[in-house]
Order: C-alpha cells, then sequence, then structure tokens
C-alpha cells in the first residue's frame, strides 16, 4: 500500500541523479529500483530522472528520464542544473559513484549542484579511505553541499568522520534496498532454468577480476567430490569496462580453470545483464549464494542484499558490507582467497538441509527490514526533514540605500610594484594568476574618481597603473596586451578587442579627471597614440568603452578629431546591429546576453549628449530600459544576469552565477541616463542596482565587506563566492563614486530618506 507523507508535508517533486536502466550496471539497476520504489509508495510525488549517459544515444530511455546528461560534457551538466532549477523540484537524490560523472574524480556533478539552489542528499555507494586528492576533493565537495549524506553501511559512516571530518548529524544509514518476494524453497525454481537435482551454488553480477571467482573455482575439486550434483552458476555480463579494455579475455581465463581443475561441467558462466524479475528467480532458485570478493573495503554490494531479501544462506568474504549485513549469525564468513574455507563451509551447508534452512530463515528476516519500501520511507523521511528546515527567505522589498564611501584599502591589498593582482582565494591575493590589463585599466579610473584619498596615495597608485598601462602597449602589434604573468613576462602579444576598448576608455578618463596635471598630460599623449586602434574593434563593448573614451577625451579637448571620428563611427555600428537583431520581446544587440552589458545603451547616451543626437539618446535609452527590466526580479530587485546566460541565443536571463561588474555597470549607465534626461526613475533604478552589493538581491546577502573595503565575488545559487578578486573590489568601489554623485541627485529631488527595491 502506497505511504501517504506526513500531514503537512509540502514534498511534491524530486530531481534523482544516477544512472538508469536501461544502462547496464549495477547503479543503474539501484537507481532504477529506487525510482521505482519512490513512485509505488509516494504516488503523489512527481520523479524526474537525470540519466548520467556513457554513451549519448546508444540507451532507449522510458519516460521517467526527462533529461540524459552526457558524462563527459561539462556544459550539459550545467543545463540540468537550469532544467531541475526550472522544473519545480523541491530536493535533489544524488546516487554518487566514483566513475560515473565527468571531469577529475568526477567532479562535474560538483559544478553541476553549485548551480541549483535546491537542497541536496547524497547516497554514497562507495567510501573510500584512502582517497587520492581528487577523490577527497569531490568527496568533501558533496559533504560541503549536502543537507544529507546516506550511507548503506556503518562503516561508511565511521569513515566520512574519521578520514573526511564530516559532521555525525549529516549522515544517516540506510541498507540497500531489496526485492519483496516471499521466501521460496530453491527445488520448487529449479526446473526453469534445467537444474532438477542439482546443488546450486551462485554468484551473480558484473563479471570483473575484484569478484574472486577464481577462489571459487579452486575449492569446487574438493566439493564436487562430495557432491557429484554440485553446480556453480556465475552469473552476470563482463564489466563494460573490461570488455572495452581486453574483451571477454578474463571469462575465458576462468573458463580454462575450471576445465583444467576437472569441473568443467560443474562450473556455468551465464553471460547476460539479467533484469529485475528474472535475477530474483535465479537467487531464489540457489541453495547457497557466494560472494567471493577480494576488496576489504567494499562498503556495498547490491547482489549480497538482494540473497538476504530472499532468504539465501551466504558464504562470502569479509568486506565490509558482508561483515555488517551478515553479523549475529545472519551468513557466513570466511578470509579472502581461501578456497579451502569456502569448501569447508558451503560442504557443511549442502550436507545439513536443517543448518541451511535456518540461516536462509534468519536471512530472511533480516531481509524483511531493508525492502524497497522501507527504504523509500526512511529516504522521504530525510529528504521532508531537509526541505522543512531550509531556511525561509525573507522578502524585504524595500532598503534604505546609505551609499558607502570610496574605500581603497581592499585595492591595495591586491596591488604590488607591478600593478593590481587578478585573483585572490577569500581576502588573501593569488599571485598564481598574475595581472591584466582590465583590472589596471578599472584601478587607474578609481584614482581619478575617488575622494577623500591621501595625495601621496593617490599619488603612488596612480603611476603604479599607468606604468602598467604603459607597458602593456606593443608597438609590433598595435595593441595592448592583457594578461601578465607574476613574474612579469606577457602571456600574448596582443590582448582581447575588450581590453583594448576598455584601455582606451581609461586614458580617456584619465587624460579629463586625473587629479595631477602630469597623469593628464601622460593620458593624453597615451591616447593620442594608441586610439586608431579603434576603427579596428568589432565587439559591440569594445567599441562602447572606446566610444565612452572618446567622450571623456572631448570634454578635455572638444576639437579632438579622433575621438570625434570614434563617436561618429560607432553609433551607426551598434544602430545597425540593434536593427538585424532586434524582434519582438527582444531589444538587444546581440542574439545573446553577455558580460558588462549596460555598457553598450550607456556609450549611445553618452555619445548622444556629446554629438547632439537626440536618435542615440533615445536608442540607449530604450534598450537600457529593456536591459534594467531583464535585470529585475520578480520581487524588484535587481538580478544581475547571470553567468550561465551566456551565450543562449534570445533566452531571458538566468539568475546564477551574478557578479559585481553587472551592478556597477547598471548604476553607471543611470547615472549617464539621469544626466541626459533628469528623470528621476533613473536615480531609482541606480539605486536599486547599486542596493545589490549591499544585500538588497535575491539571496539577501550583502558582497560589500563594509570595514576593509573589499567585494566577494558573486552570488552562486548556494550563496557567496567569498572570494574577493580584483573585478569585484573595483566595481564596488567605482560603484560608491558613481551612486554618491547619483544620491547627491536623489536628496536634492526627494530628500535623503528614499528608498529603493
Amino acid at each position: 500500500m502506497a505511504r501517504e507523507l506526513d500531514r503537512g508535508s509540502t514534498i511534491e517533486h524530486l530531481a534523482l541523479i544516477g544512472n538508469f536502466l536501461p544502462r547496464k550496471c549495477g547503479l543503474a539497476t539501484f537507481t532504477t529500483d529506487v525510482y521505482t520504489a519512490m513512485r509505488a509508495q509516494f504516488p503523489d510525488v512527481t520523479v524526474d530522472v537525470y540519466a548520467m549517459d556513457d554513451h549519448p544515444g546508444r540507451y532507449a530511455y522510458p519516460p521517467a528520464v526527462v533529461c540524459a546528461i552526457p558524462q563527459d560534457d561539462r556544459i550539459a551538466y550545467a543545463a540540468a542544473a537550469r532544467s531541475i532549477e526550472s522544473s519545480g523540484a523541491q530536493a535533489i537524490w544524488v546516487q554518487h559513484e566514483y566513475g560515473i560523472y565527468g571531469g577529475p574524480a568526477g567532479d562535474y556533478l560538483l559544478a553541476l549542484l553549485d548551480r541549483t539552489t535546491l537542497p541536496v542528499i547524497v547516497t554514497l555507494h562507495t567510501v573510500l579511505e584512502a582517497p587520492n586528492p581528487d577523490e577527497r576533493r569531490v568527496m568533501e565537495g558533496l559533504l560541503q553541499r549536502a543537507a544529507k549524506i546516506i550511507v548503506m553501511a556503518e562503516r561508511g559512516r565511521e569513515i566520512l568522520q574519521r578520514v573526511y571530518g564530516a559532521n555525525q548529524k549529516q549522515i544517516v544509514m540506510i541498507p540497500h534496498g531489496v526485492p519483496d518476494r516471499a521466501m521460496l524453497e530453491p527445488d520448487t525454481m529449479k526446473a526453469q532454468f534445467g537444474w532438477d537435482g542439482r546443488e546450486v551454488v551462485l554468484t551473480f553480477g558484473l563479471l570483473a577480476p575484484n569478484k574472486g571467482i577464481e577462489t571459487l573455482i579452486e575449492a569446487m575439486p574438493a566439493l564436487v567430490s562430495r557432491h557429484p550434483n554440485l553446480l556453480y552458476v556465475v552469473l552476470g555480463a563482463t564489466h563494460p569496462n573490461l570488455v572495452a579494455h581486453e574483451g571477454e579475455a578474463y571469462r575465458d581465463r576462468l573458463k580454462a580453470q575450471a576445465m583444467k581443475a576437472g569441473v568443467g561441467d560443474n562450473v556455468v558462466f551465464i553471460d547476460e545483464f539479467v533484469e529485475y524479475d528474472a535475477l530474483i528467480d535465479y537467487l531464489q532458485a540457489a541453495d547457497i549464494y557466494a560472494t567471493p570478493y577480494t576488496n576489504p573495503a567494499q562498503i556495498t554490494s547490491g547482489t549480497l542484499s538482494y540473497a538476504i531479501g530472499v532468504g539465501k544462506a551466504v558464504v562470502s568474504t569479509p568486506y565490509v558490507h558482508a561483515t555488517e549485513i551478515l553479523a549475529d549469525g545472519h551468513g557466513v564468513l570466511v578470509d579472502f582467497r581461501d578456497s579451502a574455507a569456502f569448501t569447508r563451509e558451503i560442504d557443511r551447508l549442502l550436507s545439513n538441509t536443517r543448518d541451511r534452512q535456518r540461516l536462509s530463515a534468519r536471512a530472511y528476516a533480516r531481509g524483511r527490514t531493508m525492502i524497497w519500501p522501507r527504504l523509500a520511507e526512511a529516504t522521504m523521511v530525510q529528504i521532508q526533514a531537509m526541505v522543512t528546515a531550509r531556511p525561509r527567505r525573507i522578502v524585504r522589498p524595500h532598503i534604505k540605500v546609505s551609499p558607502l564611501k570610496a574605500d581603497i584599502a581592499a585595492v591595495e591589498r591586491m596591488s604590488d610594484a607591478t600593478g593590481m593582482l587578478q585573483h585572490s582565494i577569500y581576502s588573501v591575493p593569488d599571485r598564481r594568476h598574475g595581472y591584466c590589463i582590465d583590472d589596471n585599466c578599472r584601478a587607474l579610473m578609481l584614482m581619478t574618481a575617488a575622494e577623500d584619498v591621501d595625495p601621496v596615495r593617490r599619488d603612488k597608485w596612480m603611476t603604479i597603473y599607468a606604468s602598467f598601462l604603459q607597458y602593456a602597449w606593443n608597438p609590433d602589434t598595435r595593441r595592448f596586451r592583457n594578461f601578465m604573468n607574476f613574474d612579469r613576462t606577457w602571456c600574448e602579444d596582443a590582448g582581447s578587442e575588450d581590453s583594448n576598448g576598455r584601455t582606451l576608455w581609461a586614458l580617456g578618463i584619465t587624460a579629463r579627471d586625473a587629479y595631477e596635471p602630469k597623469h593628464k598630460v601622460w593620458a593624453t599623449a597615451m591616447f593620442d597614440t594608441t586610439a586608431s586602434i579603434a576603427f579596428e574593434l568589432g565587439s559591440p563593448r569594445a567599441q562602447a568603452f572606446a566610444m565612452l573614451g572618446a567622450a571623456a577625451m572631448l570634454e578635455v579637448r572638444p576639437g579632438h578629431d579622433l575621438s570625434r571620428e570614434i563617436l561618429a563611427r560607432f553609433p551607426d555600428v551598434l544602430l545597425r546591429l540593434l536593427g538585424d537583431v532586434r524582434r519582438p520581446g527582444w531589444e538587444w544587440f546581440e542574439t545573446v546576453l553577455a558580460y558588462d552589458n549596460a555598457r553598450v545603451p550607456q556609450a549611445l547616451i553618452q555619445a548622444g549628449m556629446t554629438l547632439g543626437r537626440n536618435d542615440l539618446i533615445q536608442c540607449g535609452l530604450a534598450t537600457l530600459d529593456w536591459i534594467v527590466d531583464k535585470q529585475t526580479s520578480p520581487e524588484g530587485r535587481f538580478r544581475a544576469v547571470g553567468t550561465e546566460s551566456f551565450g543562449r541565443e534570445y533566452a531571458d536571463p538566468l539568475p546564477f552565477d551574478q557578479q559585481p561588474l553587472e551592478a556597477q555597470a547598471t548604476v553607471d549607465a543611470c547615472v549617464t541616463a539621469f544626466a541626459a534626461t533628469t528623470d528621476p526613475r533613473w536615480i531609482v533604478e541606480g539605486e536599486r542596482a547599486y542596493g545589490w552589493f549591499l544585500g538588497a538581491n535575491d539571496l539577501d546577502l550583502p558582497l560589500a565587506t563594509t570595514n576593509d573595503g573589499g567585494c566577494f565575488d558573486g552570488l552562486m545559487p548556494t550563496g557567496l563566492n567569498r572570494n574577493q578578486g580584483a573585478e569585484s573590489i573595483l566595481a564596488l568601489q567605482l560603484a560608491n563614486c558613481a551612486i554618491s554623485g547619483l544620491s547627491k541627485a536623489a536628496g536634492s529631488m526627494a530628500g535623503p530618506s528614499r528608498i529603493v527595491a
């Protein structure tokens, strides 16, 4: 009878990840059995299966599989995460085994889980006591991400705590499921297999050297001498990985061993991947089930569990799962590779029907506690608990904006005598990734914008960042380089178009806004030397950056012909792009969204103001309005276009990963829009985007660390990315500078108590 969920439960929809039939492996069988049990016990709960696929296109999956994930296609994991997130699922149940997920030790799975907000429960089919570095990293990642971890043996719990430092409250032991079948006398089932009159010992599972079949074959001559009708049945296909490596050579060696020992007629190999019902029939027809496995650390054996479930007398080596499930007289244990012990114990059970039947009865009684309905119920209890315990988000639709003052402390922390380093591990600079011109451009612009900076400090850092830009110029290629190693060697001869466009922007801003005349003179000369490269830029963002630099230069030198030509040429290019790409509901310059989106409309508005072209202003305002709408959550908060959105043609943006660059770009664009229109709507939108830094975002988490001027790298589905790289710190500090001016305008129009969504 199907079991109803506890009163008040809200569990209606689950996502199940693992292998699935018709893929031929033990994990596929397990996941399929799990799915079947959950649907039988909880028919009102939708269970979507996400099947790991080692050979895309090979398997005819049933309708239960809503998505097959190609094992080695990292992009497919991200797509699956998006599918799960949008499906309505309330939790994710992962079947974890090494070797079925892509990446080092299967770390693509972590990438999938980190791109969902849902609580996760993981069933571990292997718990390694001596993991390699990648295996440890993946297991620790699962422990960090999962709300609950299921092990199928108490030894698994102990290893997780001792080796990985797992929280004991996180771990629950739920035994491997077994079939809910009546206990039958083996003789009633033998005829269908042609085993009438035979005593049968069975071993089942994918054939591989760690199954220890050699040990049983070694035991057979002595056993056959006492039980001439004995039949040892080795049931199961050869493991696919072994077939791929050597074909059926291993099976052939075992057959040769049996023939050489004179028991060829007493050992039968059934080379089939047996379906569930047929497997149970085989098990019920056997007198004894044997698992001579050679791996002492094996935590789980589905075949052993099934044998117990149908009440088999079991003789096994003492691997972890066997020692637990056969404890207290529920089976017989013998030493590894001890063929004489297998001979002795199998002979004893075959010779004494009463002892064998008593052992079978004890095994069956234990199996009744492990049937699939009990596993489904026990797991649902854990899922219900973790979903119920998940903190509910408190929606706070409005916050007061109190702009932070610009603070260059974190910028200095990330800088040295060469320039500003790109990345950090938490707040500590990570020198392995060196420097880039993008960040040094932003840092240079910050030094022109930040108020209340000691003149000596400002002069020091202005000079260092300017020197980086100057050294990055490669006259041979007439391009700025972008990436530099920590040892000051360049990674390339020419940087990306966007990095070159951003450099021209920084030079224009410095020429206009630098505090010291010497820096203005340098920037003007450098702009004159390099700005003609703008005409070779094809990227819309690179063109927008160059336009912003040219507009700034024209404020300093209104007759600057090169800048005026840049502003005259690129807006019409952008207008043509918009005309070619736009469609109903898509008011944008490209078929996809990417990073720094608001810079393109900002540049059009700025160009319109500089050139006196109202058409550019109106186009910039319309496209800014469109991108702002795309960056607004249903609750009315700013939602940065997530990096997972990039490259998806004509598709609405996805919410994660959200990065500070997008909020800063939107603040700047709104400042420009307000300057062009004095429309208070742009004050509201700018403050909304700025509020994202302070916690008015999808996760109610502030990214700004107000005590030291730092900023976290972004919002992930599961929380903050707590690294503080250069781009993020600079985005916050430049936004601080921009919002300060906008807030003064807001105060003059609406008073100091203005609040924003």
